[in-house]
């Protein structure tokens, strides 16, 4: 729903997702929008429901939930949900919102929802307009652009990688927060890892996951999600 918390719980154990979600529908601003078994699992919820917050199991079969929040690096903000208080000091480290011992407790998850709200607005600034400069090293050349040149950003670590005509350059932040400063009618999250300009798509095709293979004006293939396939459709008005 609109202004709702989305957000994705990830735990092995089917009781302590029921019960996480039971606590968390005393909660109207937060709404689960997907739940994972394993960190596998949720990279892939991840890429398809893009959650605003993840409620996370530490001690999961096949990769720990600090390997997970390592792979996200701060992108998505985290509260670890955990029965092992040892795990705490990672947790930080990690700028994680907070740590919940299991079971939990409904004044403790009351504190960590409180959180929330108030970061989630940090994250969101006034978005940009096409004739936005930006100062840019593009090979050994420093280069002043447009925001309107740039028909991708390419998550690389800690870092984006923009493509622009005039080549390839990187910047000092992360995608989610390069997505809050654009406007959703000019750039589409095509995935976790890829932002596109819309009006950059020259072709585009279905794929076997339901989601969509973007051909953009410099020849890159960029993957389209299936949620992100489907809003776009919706918001061009057509469909496949």
């Amino acid at each position: 729903m609109a202004n709702k918390i989305q957000a994705l719980v990830v735990d092995d154990e089917p009781l302590a997702r029921a019960e996480l979600a039971r606590l968390l529908k005393n909660h109207k601003e937060v709404e689960i929008c997907a739940e994972a078994e394993n960190i596998f699992e949720a990279q892939q919820q991840i890429q398809t429901y893009a959650p605003q917050v993840i409620f996370l199991d530490i001690e999961m079969p096949g990769g720990t939930g600090l390997e997970l929040a390592e792979q996200l690096g701060g992108d998505i903000p985290i509260v670890f949900c955990t029965a092992y208080n040892e795990f705490a000091v990672d947790a930080f480290s990690l700028n994680a919102v907070d740590y919940l011992l299991k079971p939990v407790q409904a004044t403790r998850l009351e504190r960590a929802v409180s959180k929330l709200a108030p970061l989630l607005a940090e994250q969101t600034n006034t978005t940009l307009d096409d004739d936005f400069k930006l100062m840019v090293k593009m090979g050994e050349t420093m280069r002043i652009i447009q925001l309107r040149e740039i028909i991708r950003f390419e998550s690389v670590g800690n870092h984006a990688a923009i493509y622009t005509q005039h080549g390839k350059a990187y910047l000092h932040s992360s995608l989610s927060k390069i997505e809050a400063r654009l406007k959703e009618d000019v750039y589409l999250r095509a995935s976790r890892s890829d932002i596109i300009r819309l009006d950059a798509i020259t072709e585009m095709e279905e794929t076997i996951n339901y989601g969509l293979m973007a051909v953009l004006s410099n020849g890159a293939e960029v993957e389209i999600s299936r949620r992100q396939a489907s809003k776009l459709k919706k918001q061009m008005s057509f469909v496949l």
